[in-house]
């Protein structure tokens, strides 16, 4: 129940993020081709919003086997060696997780300590008045005097995708110990580039008749 919640939430924000990216994308092409002007604050805000749809889909990707890895020589295994090696590998993905994780971490504690705002983007009005100035700087690491959105804030994903990342790859672990699995879900692109191909083959062939 509760990893349907987060299912359901984690492609809520996907989707969310990409039809903002899109809808500032084009509100930025419009200013500045149809009247020669753009906006600092769209282009850094989009930025930042491609890095949360990337570190969010980095996770959603081992769920629905949409990462793109080199498989050949795994497949020639047995069914348990191909578990065994498929476990040996999430533990490498975890321990790289682990290691950025942490460095995150430390980065991330540094952005709040120092209280570092992002160049161009501004906290809406309406919310910096819901807080005391002392309440802004304390907690939230906004400067009432120049309120921009707090870089810890910004990169605050930096922990949230690799915290969800980390979930994934134990959720898969688990499912190759108990053989749900037998190792990561590839996408396989040459049997996608081929069922076009013949699919386009065959509306061609349509066309002509």
């Amino acid at each position: 129940m509760f990893l349907n919640i987060v299912n359901k939430v984690e492609e809520g924000i996907i989707s969310l993020l990409l039809v903002l990216m899109t809808l500032l994308v084009f509100a930025e092409v419009v200013m500045r081709f149809g009247f020669d002007t753009g906006s600092l604050w769209m282009q850094e805000l989009t930025l930042h919003m491609s890095a949360w749809f990337v570190l969010f889909g980095a996770s959603y990707g081992i769920k629905v086997g949409a990462h793109i890895g080199v498989d050949a020589v795994v497949r020639l295994l047995p069914n348990t060696v191909h578990r065994v090696v498929s476990v040996i590998a999430i533990l490498a993905c975890l321990l790289y997780c682990g290691l950025y994780l942490y460095g995150s971490w430390v980065y991330l504690a540094k952005m709040y300590t120092i209280g570092i705002g992002m160049e161009d983007v501004p906290v809406p009005g309406i919310i910096v008045h819901l807080f005391t100035d002392e309440f802004a700087w304390d907690v939230l690491r906004i400067d009432s005097e120049d309120p921009k959105i707090p870089l810890w804030f910004a990169h605050g994903i930096l922990l949230l995708g690799l915290a969800m990342l980390v979930v994934r790859l134990c959720i898969l672990m688990w499912a190759v110990i108990v053989g749900k699995a037998e190792g990561f879900k590839f996408a396989d692109e040459a049997k996608e580039s081929m069922h076009l191909a013949e699919k386009e083959e065959q509306q061609n062939g349509e066309i002509k008749a």
